[in-house]
């Protein structure tokens, strides 16, 4: 076993979820290696019900990586499920998510834990900001729009939420409500449990293989009642102020 991996109970935990990325996770795993070769780390693939080759695949690369640990959602319940799952598995104090189509460059991560390090406990969340999108004009646009309307209503301080490049402190990941569509809302509901969030700029890059899993008209409607709901949850948080009096 490799000397960074030699550990118990390492303090970072890669949590990705994929669903049919056949060709992606292994050179996806070839990344992580080389970016996070300084630290030991646990690396948490969920199989969110994929029908291709990913699980094999995985199984394939986790021969010769005892760091590696495969959780299958035998039916397909969705990227925040799948988060959720990996980061209640999870040993590390901290949570490194990135998605599994390649479009999130492992080599930011270093930066976002020196970020989430420096900033000490009161940051909660560090948040990955995407630069020159490789998405299509129309994907780009809704993305624009989207984030404009989510951070009016919600304040959460963040311009690009959807960035698949997130370090989460695990303890906080773990208290926010889990529904379908969390990631989507994770920097307003971090703030939300009073935490403070940074951002790091990364540059995007294109899906390596396949087709995403995610459209406009699949998510519009079920998007804006979530938008709404965590408007609510915001609204309804009321933080006691404890003092013990003996």
């Amino acid at each position: 076993m490799s000397e960074v991996h030699a550990t118990a109970a390492p303090r970072l935990s890669v949590v990705i979820a994929v669903k049919d990325e056949a060709e992606n996770v292994i050179p996806l795993i070839a990344e992580l290696d080389a970016a996070l070769a300084f630290e030991p780390f646990e690396l948490i693939f969920v199989d969110d019900g994929s029908t291709d080759a990913t699980l094999a695949n995985l199984r394939e690369a986790g021969r010769t990586r005892p760091y590696l640990r495969i959780l299958v959602h035998e039916k397909s319940c969705g990227k925040s499920a799948g988060v959720d799952t990996g980061a209640r598995a999870a040993r590390g104090d901290l949570l490194l998510l990135l998605d599994g189509d390649g479009q999130n460059n492992p080599a930011y991560l270093p930066e976002m834990i020196r970020v989430m390090d420096a900033g000490g406990p009161v940051v909660g969340l560090v948040q990955g900001e995407r630069q020159g999108r490789k998405d299509t004009r129309f994907k780009r646009f809704q993305s624009r729009l989207a984030n404009r309307v989510r951070g009016g209503l919600l304040n959460d301080g963040t311009r690009d939420t959807g960035c698949g490049l997130k370090v989460v402190r695990r303890e906080v990941h773990l208290r926010l409500p889990m529904f379908d569509g969390l990631h989507r809302f994770m920097s307003a509901l971090v703030k939300r449990e009073g935490y403070e969030i940074r951002t790091v700029q990364v540059v995007d890059r294109e899906r390596w293989h396949g087709v995403s899993k995610y459209g406009f008209w699949n998510r519009l409607w079920v998007g804006i009642a979530d938008l709404f709901g965590v408007w609510w949850l915001i609204r309804r948080r009321r933080v006691p102020n404890v003092v013990e009096r003996n």
